[in-house]
């Protein structure tokens, strides 16, 4: 029972990170642009609407329980491990105030235990990888097709810039947008937290929803600030017609995806979105911006790192293999020390052509 308690700790905390990360970033196009200047009041926006959201998130839920690793293999500790690992993940990328994709954080930190026990449900997992690539790119290009006919429109009629009488009814276009896609985040992402006690048997999936939806509620509200800030201003400027064309556009997919069951990161949803818009007004030198480059590389490690850290935890607190578990801590050693050796040859050999000397 105690350990029961402590899942579902957990699993409200990671809930709490998923607010911050997943949904915040729902309205960063809306605070960006202005159309909600206050940042509470977007954060709270987004509370309520992912809370509405998760209420209808029931079958992204049963995937993230029993579709990726049988759940016969799924007790109290396995949730623990992979709850504990995921969370640690998001963790770090949200103090770091990086927009993470908490689908997959979760992901990884179950397939780390699915190998862990050699018992993986491979077509399923295929089906989710292939859609963390094929939504973002597709929400890339559709931004910057909209985005084209938005700034032949703008460029027309320099009022829907959002000046003047246009003002207004773009800014609540915009609002309801960004509503939506909260609302798709809530009904994705809800599931990250508490499938995995579903798929335990630990509490009822409807209760599930309950609990996690309203953490996930909190979590936008008091921990999303820094994602909000870097969505909604560090990536690129939106106007309030460009802001409804990503809203509109991560949202629709989201909920899409969400339909059929589909675990997608709805942050690198929104964001390729805002990148689409970006690069059609600033050309490619918007991917020169360090704060991308971050995030590329945090969205291509979370996965990776949440899923050794879950099977590391199983080697060690479940099967006890500690010789499985040296040769891994030895492979992230020699990983992490050859990767800072490369960057301290690369430092010595700019200094020494800086410095026009030889060897």
């Amino acid at each position: 029972m105690s350990l029961t308690i402590v899942a579902i700790v957990i699993a409200c905390f990671f809930a709490m990170n998923i607010g911050a990360s997943g949904t915040a970033a729902a309205m960063g196009p809306a605070y960006g642009s202005g159309a909600i200047p206050n940042k509470r009041i977007a954060m709270l926006l987004v509370g309520i609407f992912a809370f509405l959201g998760a209420l209808s998130g029931d079958e992204v839920v049963r995937t993230i329980g029993s579709g990726i690793i049988p759940t016969s293999i799924v007790d109290v500790e396995i949730v623990i491990i992979i709850l504990a690992a995921a969370c640690l993940s998001l963790f770090i990328a949200n103090l770091l105030g990086i927009p993470l994709s908490t689908s997959e954080v979760i992901v990884g930190a179950i397939v780390g235990a699915g190998i862990a026990y050699q018992a993986l449900f491979f077509d399923s997992l295929l089906v989710i990888v292939s859609f963390w690539v094929i939504v973002p790119v597709v929400a890339f290009f559709l931004a910057f097709v909209f985005g084209y006919f938005v700034k032949i429109l703008e460029n027309k009629h320099p009022a829907l810039k959002g000046e003047g009488k246009w003002r207004k009814p773009l800014a609540i276009l915009l609002i309801v947008s960004a509503c939506m896609e909260a609302f798709a985040a809530g009904m994705n992402n809800v599931a990250n937290a508490i499938g995995p006690l579903v798929g335990a048997g630990l509490i009822d999936i409807q209760f599930a929803i309950l609990l996690g939806g309203f953490f996930v509620a909190l979590g936008a509200i008091f921990l999303g600030g820094k994602v909000l800030e870097t969505n909604g201003k560090r990536i690129t400027k939106l106007s309030l017609l460009q802001g409804s064309t990503v809203s509109l556009t991560g949202g629709s997919l989201v909920i899409i995806a969400s339909i059929f069951g589909l675990p997608v990161p709805l942050t690198q949803v929104t964001t390729s979105a805002i990148i689409g818009i970006g690069t059609l007004e600033g050309g490619f030198r918007l991917w020169q911006k360090s704060i991308l480059k971050q995030i590329i590389k945090v969205w291509i490690v979370s996965p990776l790192f949440s899923l050794v850290l879950s099977y590391g935890l199983i080697l060690l607190f479940k099967q006890g293999d500690y010789y499985s578990l040296a040769v891994l801590l030895s492979v992230l050693i020699a990983t992490v020390g050859s990767f800072s050796l490369y960057k301290t040859v690369r430092k010595e050999r700019r200094m020494t052509y800086d410095d026009g000397a030889g060897i």
